[in-house]
């Protein structure tokens, strides 16, 4: 990508997944970078992929920015829910009247769902061992 000055960052992050977006001014072909690679290379499944993109074709701005992305942490679907939040967020600072269409459509809201953690006694965060009468 070449260099170019002035673009709309957002942060976006799921479970431990933190992705850091960059909204550019399209070239004539619009293209969505992930970690220095195309997006099919570092998303080869079309569920991520068309999670990321979908900011962008609800509000139907997928032909007016390329999109740079750093995202690090957890794993492949937390990362590209953390991508897509951060596009969504990007788009309303682009654009304040894109923020009602991606509210609407659930794009704004984090997703608080976490792994629980372990409790002591317990084998995970709820198993607990088999229950021994004698």
């Amino acid at each position: 990508m070449s260099e170019q000055k002035h673009y709309y960052e957002a942060v976006g992050r799921r479970k431990n997944a933190t992705a850091r977006v960059r909204l550019y001014p399209a070239s004539e072909t619009p293209e969505i970078v992930v970690n220095g690679k195309p997006v099919a290379e570092y998303f080869p499944r079309g569920m991520d992929q068309s999670a990321l993109s979908a900011p962008l074709l609800l509000t139907e701005t997928q032909s007016q920015f390329n999109v740079s992305v750093l995202v690090k942490g957890g794993g492949v679907t937390g990362q590209a829910h953390a991508v897509r939040l951060g596009v969504a967020r990007a788009l309303c600072k682009a654009d304040e009247n894109l923020r009602p269409p991606l509210k609407k459509g659930g794009f704004l809201t984090r997703d608080p769902r976490a792994k629980e953690r372990k409790k002591p006694g317990l084998k995970r965060a709820r198993k607990a061992p088999q229950y021994t009468k004698r």
